[in-house]
């Protein structure tokens, strides 16, 4: 059984940053063979793929985030973070952390993912 717990998410203003950690738990779990997602959701919308990180250390970014967010990994402490910079209105959501033990998998898609944090709520005021 893998857990992941999210946090870091907090009320921030236009322009503002924040780091959003994700810790995973699980004998056999492991930030380096897995794929590890983060995605959000806004209120009244689908959730959405936002960045994800492939054992090869491979990165992938929704276009709107792109040059403002950053994933990465401490495999030793079986952490993933995302860094959010020049934080928008628009980003205000709750983000969710997910893992994927299919490495090779289509990151953007919700149904590759076996397991998801409970999330961590994003606002941003203008």
């Amino acid at each position: 059984q893998v857990q992941l717990v999210e946090s870091g998410g907090g009320l921030v203003q236009a322009g503002d940053s924040l780091r959003l950690s994700c810790v995973a738990s699980g004998r056999t779990f492991s930030t380096y063979s897995y794929l590890m997602g983060w995605f959000r959701q806004a209120p009244g919308k689908e959730r959405e793929f936002v960045a994800a990180l492939r054992w090869s250390g491979a990165t992938y970014y929704t276009d709107s985030v792109k040059g403002r967010f950053t994933i990465s990994r401490e495999n030793d402490k079986k952490t993933v973070y995302l860094q959010m910079n020049s934080l928008k209105p628009e980003d205000t959501a709750v983000y969710y952390c997910a893992a994927s033990p299919y490495s090779y998998g289509d990151y953007r898609l919700v149904s590759q993912y076996d397991y998801w944090g409970q999330g961590t709520q994003v606002t941003v005021s203008s």
